[in-house]
């Protein structure tokens, strides 16, 4: 099969084709074309060329078993909904527990961690409210549940104060909470 012969082709008439024909190189020419969108979304979350490369080629195999399974009308969102996902999956995977330092008021570092930890969908919300906080409070969120930052490290790279770190990224989860539950009661 010649690729490029096929490349005007629709999203949906090439998932049609491989419905029909069960040849995964209809697939190949539909990821071909959202190869730089994935490793755009993956290198976005991972934040590292190598685990976003190595995430494109889980992503196409993810792809491949899935389209089995259901019925995509839209592929581009879908697909970046899976890419988005798998980054996240990979995100909490990755998460290490952090030694604390020796100063204690960083004690509640690792209960802060948890209140986000394995929910992709408070991930997302998080992500759609975190802008909505104060500037203080978005950067250390930002920060500490996105970049795993220690309390140590966002003090170094903000200039903060432990007690001020500790009191932003307490007081932007509280209302980080707040928010998310008034959507999800909504």
């Amino acid at each position: 099969m010649e690729k490029e012969k096929y490349q005007h082709l629709a999203d949906e008439e090439l998932i049609q084709q491989y419905h029909t024909s069960k040849d995964n190189q209809w697939i190949g020419i539909l990821l071909q074309r959202y190869t730089m969108l994935l490793l755009g979304v993956c290198m976005k979350y991972l934040k590292n060329e190598t685990l976003a490369k190595d995430a494109v080629q889980q992503i196409f195999i993810k792809t491949i078993v899935e389209l089995e399974k259901y019925k995509v009308t839209y592929f581009k969102s879908w697909l970046y909904m899976v890419a988005k996902n798998f980054c996240l999956q990979q995100l909490r995977h990755r998460y290490q527990q952090v030694p604390l330092s020796e100063n204690e008021d960083f004690e509640s570092e690792e209960t802060d961690k948890s209140f986000f930890e394995n929910n992709e969908q408070l991930l997302s919300l998080m992500e759609y409210y975190i802008p909505k906080l104060g500037e203080e409070q978005q950067k250390c969120i930002t920060l500490f549940y996105y970049e795993k930052k220690t309390y140590q490290n966002i003090c170094t790279i903000t200039g903060y104060s432990p007690l001020q770190v500790k009191s932003y990224i307490q007081n932007g989860k509280r209302n980080l909470k707040n928010l998310i539950e008034k959507q999800i009661k909504e």
